[in-house]
């Protein structure tokens, strides 16, 4: 690999950007195509496609056969509400590979051992959230249904570009919030259509663990598939 393609390729990485290096397997020519620039390179829907799965691969292209080399950020799950279902949540998440982090300033319930295995911040969101660098490989969740907490998490996230926002509660307790978010810190009904809630794929889910299993599968959705 070439040397300003590979100081290029570190200056993505270490600022958590995905980018593709393109290996001609003819010529041996490379190519660092970043992430923001793909909607314009002439091979923008294959590069998509392998940027989406995260996986690398030999292609045919109208550049001839080409190895593409993918390079994406470890998704991370931040959470705020060391709840039940976070319980479940956390470590389905770390399973399929997320770095998770538990955001809750009650100190009873956001502790090392109801949590073991991942990152617990026992302070209020608008504390916490900042340092964390909230971006495009970021899931977002809000589970506490106290909206001294997730309002102020859910206003960072929806500022961000993070690819996933999902809120619990029940619709009528999602048009409370939708007020709020509007007449209390100026969004936009654009800006909370991006809210997945009630959060979670529809599959009937009932206890936390499957409530679990219905919001990782609705991260996982919005991870891979491409917006319809």
């Amino acid at each position: 690999m070439q040397l300003e393609i590979l100081k290029a390729l570190n200056e993505e990485r270490a600022a958590r950007r995905a980018a593709i290096v393109v290996t001609n397997q003819e010529t041996g020519a490379q190519r660092l195509v970043k992430g923001a620039e793909i909607v314009n390179d002439p091979l923008r829907d294959v590069l998509d496609k392998h940027l989406r799965s995260g996986k690398s691969g030999m292609v045919e292209t109208p550049e001839g056969k080409v190895f593409l080399t993918v390079h994406v950020p470890a998704p991370r799950l931040v959470i705020t509400g060391a709840v039940h279902i976070s319980q479940a949540l956390a470590p389905i998440g770390r399973l399929l590979g997320y770095d998770v982090t538990i955001v809750d300033p009650r100190t009873a319930f956001a502790s090392i051992e109801r949590f073991p295995d991942v990152k617990v911040i026992a302070e209020w969101p608008d504390v916490a959230l900042p340092p964390l660098g909230i971006d495009r490989y970021t899931a977002f969740v809000a589970l506490t249904h106290d909206p001294k907490i997730d309002d102020p998490g859910l206003a960072l996230a929806l500022k961000s570009d993070c690819f996933y926002i999902g809120a619990l509660g029940s619709r009528k307790t999602h048009a409370r919030r939708v007020e709020r978010l509007k007449k209390e810190r100026g969004f936009t009904d654009n800006d909370i259509g991006r809210i997945h809630a009630p959060i979670g794929l529809d599959i009937g889910a009932v206890t936390p663990a499957e409530i679990a299993v219905s919001i990782m599968g609705e991260i996982t959705q919005c991870l891979r598939q491409e917006p319809s």
